[in-house]
């Protein structure tokens, strides 16, 4: 059993509302998912695992569900956010209030069972997500399980039908991307590999993960909000427009709700769906970017 899941619970003593949607000016297609967001508390029944380093918003799954119906997205994907660790109850509760419109993607140790991966998968967790983050100390974020643990993990999560989701900061990934290629587990990197866009189209790692996703040994998400400049994020469209070329079949969308660690800076993602919507330029392609390609990563 992981340390996290004898961690004394702990409930935050303030909460942070999150901005909550309009309605886009632009319909999504039938089945459209946003394959990024995170669900918090409701407290008094998931308290955190790990005191959180940026304030704790009130997002509990009926919130979120109301978040996604304002976008029209009939699908969505929950992320485990780090202050949860490795327990999964807030998750799995909120993948059950969906009723079969979510996927989830967990937290998990070398240290997890066989059952504990069976059972996550079994309700509704589709991958595990490993993170390279750190504070300034040089630690990773509590509650994160870093990229050293994927190879070990690797084979079994195979076995549960699990894949890896990754974020780190973008010139981590040069470090482990090459060998984690090689696993033969399917990768999906976070918020469109946290490129710098001022680095331009030469920078190494950008060459580096629009290679790896031509060759189909990644996944990317086309989460813009902590990488462009708000509100166009003109400076970060030419990464967005690169990497749907290099392999349009595994590229997926996200709007980051509830935008934690953004504050006052939290865009509206009725606005992240406009931009995904002009940006993608047709029906055909906003189809598989939205429908097609996560119902076949998450098995909708």
């Amino acid at each position: 059993m992981s340390a996290d899941r004898q961690a004394a619970p702990y409930i935050p003593a303030a909460t942070e509302t999150p901005r909550m949607p309009g309605r886009p000016r632009h319909a999504l297609p039938p089945g459209a998912c946003d394959t990024h967001c995170h669900v918090f508390g409701p407290y008094d029944r998931f308290p955190l695992q790990h005191p959180s380093s940026y304030a704790a918003p009130d997002a509990p799954a009926q919130r979120y569900l109301a978040m996604l119906d304002t976008l029209g997205a009939r699908r969505g994907v929950l992320v485990q956010p780090a202050p949860y660790g490795t327990e999964p109850a807030a998750l799995l509760d909120a993948l059950a209030q969906g009723g079969g419109r979510l996927r989830g993607v967990a937290v998990a140790d070398a240290q997890a069972s066989d059952a504990e991966l069976q059972a996550l998968y079994d309700g509704g967790v589709r991958a595990l997500r490993f993170v390279e983050a750190r504070d300034p100390a040089g630690k990773l974020f509590p509650g994160s399980v870093g990229f050293d643990q994927v190879a070990a993990l690797a084979p079994r999560m195979k076995q549960h039908g699990l894949h890896a989701q990754l974020w780190a900061p973008c010139d981590v990934y040069a470090r482990h991307l090459p060998a984690l290629a090689r696993l033969g587990l399917p990768l999906v990197i976070d918020h469109l590999g946290s490129l710098v866009p001022a680095r331009g189209p030469q920078d190494a790692v950008f060459q580096l993960l629009r290679g790896l996703l031509a060759d189909g040994a990644i996944w990317m998400k086309l989460t813009l909000c902590r990488v462009g400049a708000a509100p166009g994020y003109a400076d970060a469209r030419y990464l967005h427009d690169a990497f749907i070329a290099a392999n349009p079949g595994q590229v997926l969308w996200g709007s980051d709700w509830p935008f934690v660690r953004m504050g006052a800076r939290a865009p509206a993602a009725d606005a992240l769906v406009d931009v995904a919507w002009e940006w993608l330029g047709s029906d055909a392609l906003r189809r598989q970017v939205w429908v097609d390609n996560p119902a076949r990563l998450y098995g909708f």
